[in-house]
This record gives C-alpha cells, sequence and structure tokens, in this order.
C-alpha cells in the first residue's frame, strides 16, 4: 500500500487560485515518518502533528498545526487521505478563520518541479 509519507506538491484548493498558492514558492505539504510534518503555501508556513490511520482501506492522517503567517502566529487542524489514482485530497483550517479543500499531488508528478 502507497503511503502518504513524503512531499507533496499542493496543486488545488478550494478557495485560491495556483498563483495565490505558489506566491512565496511551491506550495507543498510533507509528511515526516516520525508523525510531524510540514506545508508551505501563500505566505503561511506550518507545522504538524499528526495521527496516522486508515480509511476505506488507504493511507488517512489527521493533523494539528502551528505556524506563521505573514508573520502572525496561526494554528489549526486537518486531515489528508489518499485517493486511489493516487494524489492526496485533504482539508486544512485555520483556528477562527479560513478553511479549504486540496489536492495535491506527489512531488515530481507537477510540470517543472524536481523530485
Amino acid at each position: 500500500m502507497k503511503s502518504l509519507r513524503g512531499r507533496w506538491r499542493i496543486v488545488e484548493t478550494e478557495h485560491w487560485d495556483r498563483d495565490a498558492i505558489d506566491l512565496d514558492g511551491p506550495a507543498f505539504i510533507e509528511f515526516a515518518e516520525e508523525g510531524t510534518g510540514e506545508f508551505g503555501f501563500i505566505a503561511v508556513r506550518g507545522w504538524l502533528d499528526c495521527r496516522w490511520s486508515e480509511r476505506d482501506g488507504r493511507p488517512f492522517v489527521e493533523f494539528s498545526w502551528e505556524g506563521v503567517d505573514e508573520g502572525d502566529q496561526v494554528n489549526g487542524r486537518g486531515w489528508a487521505a489518499l485517493t486511489e489514482g493516487g494524489d492526496l485530497i485533504g482539508h486544512l483550517f485555520f483556528h477562527l478563520g479560513d478553511d479549504s479543500d486540496f489536492r495535491a499531488t506527489p512531488l515530481g508528478a507537477d510540470v517543472g518541479v524536481e523530485r
């Protein structure tokens, strides 16, 4: 079974277009073996505390996160799951703020992004 662990390229969100999510470099989310991770998109950088499980027989992760948005401290929660096609889908929540669905591909599957 394929793992969620590794770096994924965020290619689509529900509320922000590709130019916005790549404002400060290629948008990404990364899950590490030891249950941590990080993400970056627009001007947000977050560090994850992950809890692994399975849903419908596929890898699934729920996480809380804390980070910075243009220098301001922010935090929230989220989840991500592996699709049948091998993409990652999920949802990211900002505490008392925005939230959005996202879709990511394995890093390197996106044109112009190196593995």
